[in-house]
């Protein structure tokens, strides 16, 4: 059995598109996940499967474009994953939720940093299949575009310690 993190893109906590995390534990549950658990309301759920990260992911899909009407896309961790992105930090003395973990399907793309626009200030530093962003100033007035997150989806770093936390308990 694998624990696993599935980190949805896109999550509307209110208004349209809204997805109540009680919705998303049933339909995990009903897909076959079990020990299913949401942390706050911007789509992150805990689950254990015997599935391959890539059935997990597929079948979640699935199950988010029926409910949802349009695709609502994934990103997958498992606990190790989520714990090595938590320890590979570039910013550890930042505050955590000034720092921010993009998550990814596959690697960063090698101009990722080169195609960066409206930056200021923030530092930008690439992991395994992460862009980590240290917004110094706080993210509320950041106009930093990052192409390459455009199908990704970011996570504070209090967030991903608690779900690295949550999915090795």
């Amino acid at each position: 059995m694998n624990n696993y993190i599935a980190l949805l893109r896109a999550v509307n906590v209110g208004g349209t598109g809204k997805l109540p995390m009680a919705d998303l534990r049933a339909m995990c549950e009903s897909a076959g996940f079990q020990d299913v658990r949401t942390y706050i309301a911007s789509g992150n759920v805990v689950l254990r499967s015997t599935s391959t990260a890539a059935q997990v992911k597929a079948t979640l899909e699935a199950s988010l474009a029926r409910y949802a009407g349009k695709p609502v896309g994934v990103l997958l961790r498992t606990a190790a994953e989520m714990a090595a992105v938590l320890a590979a930090n570039p910013f550890p003395k930042a505050a955590p939720n000034r720092v921010v973990a993009i998550f990814l399907d596959n690697a960063p793309p090698a101009d990722t940093l080169a195609t960066l626009s409206h930056r200021n200030g923030e530092e930008v530093v690439l992991g395994k299949r992460e862009i980590y962003v240290h917004y110094g100033e706080g993210m509320a007035d950041s106009k930093l575009k990052i192409p390459a997150a455009k199908s990704g989806t970011g996570r504070n770093m209090n967030t991903v310690s608690r779900l690295a936390a949550m999915a090795m308990e």
